[in-house]
């Protein structure tokens, strides 16, 4: 089915930064259209608790936080579809979008596809997210505060968790295949300067081992990479950082990307082409959280604005 109607904005993606742009816009006046091939929220809505989000003394659930926002975004008008996009034409002052179910088309489009985390790739890995398993320290380092945790990783991201979370945990791991990292030498330093902080070089997790009782992450069963001996690394938490992978499968070819693949737009969130704008995790940027996906979709709410004022 192809809609007759010329959105202002397109939003491709319903997470936090994907419906605070259509929060921003809406109010602004601007029609509004958001396609998300799931629900509302994107990861946040897999989040049982959050706990940074400012306004939130006790805490969010991430399906209500969700939901909450997209109400808003209805609330000034903005039209929400669940469709999966298929194919994106970003050229000229009409973009058209593509979905499963029909065409859409935009003055301007906000590509909010975010990113998702790079897993180990186990069997049973899915089965213990939320019971050990993290891909995030600083949304879920505080569940750990005293206990003994593994980062898994070996580059910039892996150190910075690895320090956040020797400020929590009693005892930190830093477990990587290699026998150096690949941090920066300030993020190296800082790692050796930090008591609670051990390095487990050269080694692999191959397996996950819950307790029979509670169920949760119990132990990691490591794989040396030199010997090929395997031995169990006795922890109640492990935090994966071993990379992203943005979401932007749609627009190789049409839209400048940095060589991990994200989208190259700076803080006013417009991409290589005019009226399109990079929102959230899927943009490249040094720190990626729900607060800062959301300060991403209302700039770009407000340059989607200007542009569209300076294109009448």
């Amino acid at each position: 089915m192809e809609s007759k109607q010329i959105y202002d904005m397109i939003i491709i993606g319903g997470g936090p930064g994907g419906y605070t742009a259509a929060i921003y816009a809406g109010r602004g006046g601007l029609s509004v259209l958001v396609l998300e091939q799931l629900g509302p929220g994107g990861q946040m809505a897999t989040t049982q608790h959050i706990d940074n989000y400012p306004g939130f003394s006790e805490g969010a659930d991430g399906f209500d936080l969700a939901e909450k926002m997209q109400n808003q975004a209805q609330q000034f008008g903005a039209v929400t579809k669940l469709e999966p996009v298929t194919e994106l034409k970003l050229e000229g002052e009409i973009k058209e979008v593509v979905t499963l179910f029909g065409r859409y088309q935009g003055r301007t489009v906000a590509i909010a596809t975010g990113a998702s985390p790079r897993k180990l790739g186990l069997a049973e890995e899915d089965a213990f997210v939320g019971k050990g398993i993290s891909y995030c320290a600083t949304c879920d380092g505080m569940f750990y505060r005293g206990k003994t945790v593994a980062v898994i990783g070996g580059g910039n991201s892996a150190v910075e968790e690895a320090l956040y979370l020797s400020r929590l945990c009693e005892k930190v791991y830093l477990v990587h295949r290699r026998d150096s990292l690949r941090a920066d030498r300030a993020g190296a330093l800082a790692v050796q300067k930090q008591e609670n902080i051990e390095m487990v070089w050269n080694s692999v997790v191959t397996g996950l081992t819950g307790d029979p009782e509670t169920g949760k992450l119990a132990a990691l069963t490591l794989q040396d990479t030199q010997t090929g001996k395997t031995r169990p690394l006795a922890c109640q938490g492990a935090f994966v950082s071993i990379g992203r992978v943005p979401n932007t499968q749609l627009v190789k070819g049409l839209l400048e990307l940095d060589p991990q693949g994200y989208l190259v737009a700076d803080e006013t969130t417009r991409t290589s082409l005019p009226g399109v704008f990079a929102v959230g995790d899927v943009r490249k940027k040094p720190l990626r959280q729900i607060i800062t996906a959301a300060a991403d979709g209302a700039v770009a709410a407000s340059f989607a604005q200007e542009y569209l004022n300076e294109t009448k």
